[in-house]
Parts: structure tokens; C-alpha cells; sequence
């Protein structure tokens, strides 16, 4: 969204010189210059910028307006955006071509597709071109070269998302390859989720670099660890780094995670990034967020009054000028150029935003005083945001959304149905040992009681339609965590069955 080219109306500009330009910027520019650019520019005026190109270039959008009266010439003033109508999956992605959704109803101007699986384990297909990825390799440039400081160090990245057409595996190697077109003496292994490769990769050549980064879910990056562990892998010397994306996790995790790994300073050593497979990275974790963070997890009345929750969010920050946010009811509503770009889209995802300033003045008044080199990196200034997780009933396990609707299908066999009432509460559950599982907790009809048989059969089916139906599950759970644990209750159970009261599928 930063790239002025890209935000042009002139047909005359083909993809290669798009392409070339939004590389030349990447290139060209310093770290600290992008990071610091929201200082002098106004994100409000770029992104009604944003507005202005899409409503001229994408036919589904300018149907969108006109079917909600919008005049795009009255569109001025920020507070004229704030008017827009916001975009959803249901009333904009699934209403409208994939075509008409890119830019000039041009799919093919775009050179990569990732697919997610939507709430009925449908795909939904998002496509990039180039210059789309090179904006997102800031945030990967944002990570490796302050907090990792891969700059000065040679770094082997092994990449341990799920390869294929999800959007984590080859989307981020992509934007790790980029930093090395930049200068970075970064070189990627690209193993993805297959553990015996990765440990393989990592006692033939880990030694021969300064760093090893491990790039994927946080449960799946935890079993690596552990099983190196078990396998006799002396992690210290290979001076590991972890990024994570995908799920939300507890920073007495990321502290276990970082003991077994023999890292001795989480808020270098580790960042979390914040990712859609429509929007691209949103935000990522930076040394001065996982300190407050930290922070916040050590005081949790603080994290509830800022934040309004008991359970602590993702803490992260974000560049304006690339990803603008807004709020609606406790939910993110994001802007941002892609191969299909995004206007005032709702992602549903719970959370908000916080001003650096707001951010600073609120620790403060509690008598924290940070660390005056947190404050003066390059990006200390961009604005927060804070993550809780969906807004809506599916739940996070290993990077895959798990939908209730998918359960269902499990539920509905044969050979079960007259088990079950149909009830059931999802879980991805945390222990204390840093581990997961997925917890599905089944109501029975009256007079039907709970056995090994019916919970084995229940469970063989669920897995069976989880696999069938949803191709995010298949390809980022590792085999051995695919079986849920399943948990018989009888009908009206009070603690998670109560008469009388509408219910939730999803706990979390």
C-alpha cells in the first residue's frame, strides 16, 4: 500500500514495471527509513488514497458502493472513509467473482494464489503479485533485522510452515528470500512441516551460521524443540531464533519454549507475527511489544483494564502506511492493497488498536520506566495493535482454523448420530507443559452412556471429516496431534450442556 505506483490508475503501467519499481523501493530503502516513514506521512490520507484507487480499478468494489449508494467523488476527508461501508467474507468475498475482485478484473496480473479454508472448509483462493510481498517483507525485515539482528550475522532461515498453496509456508519464504536479495546474509532451507528434515537440516549445516531461525506454528516449533531435545540436539550451539505465526500463545509458553531451546533473551530472540491469508502479515511482535507484553503478564489487572479482557492478547505493532486499522465493536477492520484489495474489511478477529503515545503514557502512570534502547530503535513509534483471536466459534490449533461446522459432519455419520444430540464444545487446549490439544466435548441423547467404544468411533470420525473438509487441518496439525480428544457428557450437563441457555461451540 506504501509503493505510490501501486496505488496508480494508469493502464499503461504493466506488471513488470510494477513489479520492478515496488523492488527498486525495497531494495533502495533503509530499514529504518521505511519503519519511521508513518512519522512524516499520514496514514489517513493514504489510505483514502487506497479507497480512490480501488473504487476505479476493481470492478467487484464499485458494484459494492453502488449497491450501498456511495457517491466515491464525496469520499474527501478521513472522516468521509469512516462513513465507507465495511467489506465481509459473506456480503464481498463470496459475493463476487474472484476476478471481479482483482484489480481491473485482472486475476491473471497476479503471479501467486494461496487458499484458506472457509467456514465450511470451502477454499477461498487469495492472490498476490510481487509487489504485495515486498511490502510484507518489511515486517520479516522488521524482525530479522533489528531484533535478530541478521544484518551482521549469517542466518540459516528454516522455514517449517506447511509448503503448498497455504498461505504460510512459501508466502514467507518468499519474504525471507527478499532480505537476501537486500544484502542480509540470510539463506532459507525450506523442510516445512516434515520434523525429521528439519532436525536433519539442522545438525548438517545449523553449525556452519552464526544464527538458526525456525520459522512456523508455536505448538509445531515446541515439538521440534522437544524432539531435538530428546534426539540429543545441542540447540545452544546453533544460537536459535523462533518467529511464530498462526496462534496465540501465553508468555509463560514463549518462556519455556525459549528454556528448552537454550534462548536467554525472549524479547531478541523470538517474535510472533500477526497473519491472514486475505490480508498478508498484518503487525509483528518487536523487542519493545514482547517487553510490555511481558509486562502485562506479570500484572494481569493492568492487561484487563487496557485491554478489557482477562486473557491476554497479542501484543504487536503495525505500520499504518501498509495495514491501516480500525475498530468495530472489539473487532479489527483492516485496509490494504493485495492481489484482491482490501477496504474497511472486517477480519472478525477480536482485538484493537492503542496509539504509541496512549501506549506509553498508560505504563508510565504505573511507574514503569522502559529501556531507553527499546525506545530509540528504528519503529518504536508505530502504533499497537492487540490480538485476541476469531471473533467467531472456529478455534486456532497448530496455525489451522478448526470450525465447528466441520465437527458437525463428524457428528452427523450413520453409525453415530443416534449417539448424540448435536452439542458439542471445541477446545484447543494449552498445558503445562507447553503441548496442545484439541478437546472436543460431545453431548449425549438422554438414556445413552458414555463408553471407550462410542468415544473411539466418535473420534476416528471427526478426524476423518476434519481432514475431508478442511485442508488447512490436514496439512499444518502434525498426524500424531489430528485425533481429538473427545469427551462424552450426558445430556443437560450444567458445565457445559445448561438447560435454558444459547449455546457456544467454541470455548477458548
Amino acid at each position: 500500500m506504501w509503493y505510490p505506483i501501486s496505488l496508480t490508475n494508469n493502464m499503461s503501467i504493466n506488471q513488470k514495471q510494477e513489479a520492478l519499481a515496488a523492488l527498486q523501493i525495497f531494495l533502495n530503502t533503509p530499514l529504518q527509513v521505511t519503519l519511521n516513514r508513518h512519522l512524516t506521512c499520514v496514514p489517513q490520507e493514504t489510505v483514502v488514497a487506497l479507497f480512490h484507487s480501488v473504487a476505479s480499478t476493481v470492478p467487484a468494489y464499485r458494484d459494492f458502493l453502488a449497491g450501498h449508494a456511495v457517491n466515491t467523488v464525496g469520499i474527501r476527508t478521513f472522516a468521509d472513509f469512516r462513513r465507507l461501508p465495511m467489506m465481509t467474507k459473506n456480503d464481498y468475498v463470496l459475493a463476487y467473482s474472484l476476478d471481479e475482485r482483482c484489480r481491473h478484473g485482472h486475476l491473471h496480473d497476479n503471479e501467486m494464489i494461496a487458499v484458506s479454508s472457509g467456514s465450511t472448509g470451502n477454499p477461498v483462493a487469495w492472490p498476490r503479485a510481487s509487489q504485495h510481498e515486498l511490502d510484507i517483507a518489511t515486517r520479516f525485515e522488521h524482525i530479522f533485522g533489528q531484533a535478530f539482528d541478521a544484518g551482521s550475522r549469517s542466518t540459516l532461515a528454516v522455514i517449517c510452515f506447511a509448503l503448498g498453496t497455504w498461505v504460510g509456508g512459501i508466502y514467507t519464504a518468499n519474504c525471507c528470500r527478499y532480505l537476501s536479495l537486500k544484502g542480509y546474509p540470510v539463506t532459507l532451507a525450506t523442510p516445512g512441516a516434515n520434523k525429521d528434515e528439519i532436525l536433519r537440516i539442522i545438525r548438517e549445516i545449523g553449525s556452519s551460521f552464526d544464527q538458526v531461525v525456525l520459522l512456523g506454528y508455536p505448538p509445531f516449533i515446541k515439538d521440534v524443540i522437544d524432539i531435538g531435545n530428546a534426539h540429543g540436539i545441542d540447540w545452544p550451539r546453533y544460537h536459535i531464533k523462533m518467529a511464530f505465526a498462526g496462534e496465540v500463545f501465553s508468555e509463560e509458553w514463549r518462556n519455556l519454549v525459549c528454556k528448552r531451546a537454550g534462548v536467554d533473551n525472549p524479547h531478541l530472540d523470538t517474535a510472533s507475527l500477526y497473519g491472514t491469508a486475505d490480508a498478508g502479515v498484518l503487525a509483528n511482535e518487536t523487542p519493545l511489544s514482547i517487553t510490555l507484553r511481558s509486562f502485562f503478564s506479570a500484572n494481569p489487572r493492568l492487561a484487563r483494564e487496557l485491554f478489557g479482557e482477562s486473557r491476554l492478547p497479542s501484543l504487536l505493532q503495525y505500520d499504518p502506511l501498509s495495514r491501516f486499522f480500525e475498530t468495530h465493536e472489539d473487532t479489527l477492520v483492516v485496509s490494504g492493497d493485495n492481489g484482491v484489495p482490501l477496504v474497511r474489511y472486517h477480519i472478525a478477529d477480536k482485538g484493537g488498536i492503542v496509539t504509541y503515545k496512549d501506549m506509553l503514557r498508560f505504563v508510565r502512570d504505573q511507574g514503569v520506566h522502559l529501556d531507553k534502547t527499546l525506545l530509540d530503535q528504528p519503529g518504536s513509534q508505530l502504533p499497537f495493535v492487540y490480538v485476541f483471536g476469531r471473533a467467531d466459534f472456529s478455534v486456532s490449533y497448530y496455525g489451522a482454523n478448526v470450525y465447528p461446522e466441520n465437527v458437525t459432519v463428524g457428528l452427523e455419520q450413520p453409525d453415530i448420530q443416534h449417539w448424540v444430540s448435536g452439542k458439542f464444545v471445541l477446545q484447543a487446549l494449552e498445558h503445562s507443559d507447553g503441548g496442545r490439544t484439541l478437546r472436543v466435548t460431545v453431548e449425549l441423547l438422554p438414556e445413552v452412556a458414555a463408553d471407550e467404544h462410542k468415544t473411539s468411533v466418535i473420534a476416528d470420525s471427526i478426524q476423518r471429516e476434519l481432514l475431508r473438509l478442511n485442508s488447512e487441518f490436514a496439512h499444518y496439525v502434525p498426524a500424531e496431534f489430528q485425533t481429538p480428544d473427545v469427551v462424552l457428557k450426558p445430556a443437560g450437563d450444567p458445565e457445559y450442556f445448561p438447560a435454558g441457555i444459547k449455546h457456544r461451540y467454541s470455548r477458548r
